[in-house]
């Protein structure tokens, strides 16, 4: 990795392409999430961007009643899900009914504005 790049800049400027990146060890091979400055697997420093197929299942979830911030509209879900490189990500869930979200649920990326300046990653169900 850059010395004095921000450990997360590929990861955003991935977001600002559409694509979801994750760190992959060139040693050990395994994903991780979130960015790091070694690997949390193997405690190796040869660390390479890839991007993510962008397919998780649902793992836990929750539903807010009571929104955080103007730029949310309650209710809304908030989940972990286990993305297919293996790493677990916090996110939100969108284009279904709170009610109708259960784990185990495939979901797939997509990427939505955020207020007046930000991108995020969310998930919606494959249909």
């Amino acid at each position: 990795m850059a010395g004095s790049e921000a450990v997360d800049q590929q990861f955003r400027e991935g977001i600002a392409a559409g694509e979801l990146r994750l760190q992959q060890c060139r040693a050990c091979h395994q994903h991780q999430f979130y960015p790091r400055v070694v690997c949390s697997h193997c405690a190796g420093s040869d660390l390479a961007w890839t991007k993510a197929r962008g397919e998780a299942v649902i793992a836990s979830y929750t539903v807010v009643h009571r929104a955080v911030s103007r730029d949310y509209t309650a209710p809304y879900v908030i989940a972990l899900v286990d993305l297919v490189e293996g790493v677990r990500l916090m996110t939100h869930i969108v284009d279904v009914e709170p009610s109708e979200v259960v784990c185990g649920m495939p979901v797939a990326v997509q990427f939505r504005p955020v207020g007046a300046t930000d991108t995020l990653p969310v998930f919606a169900p494959v249909r």
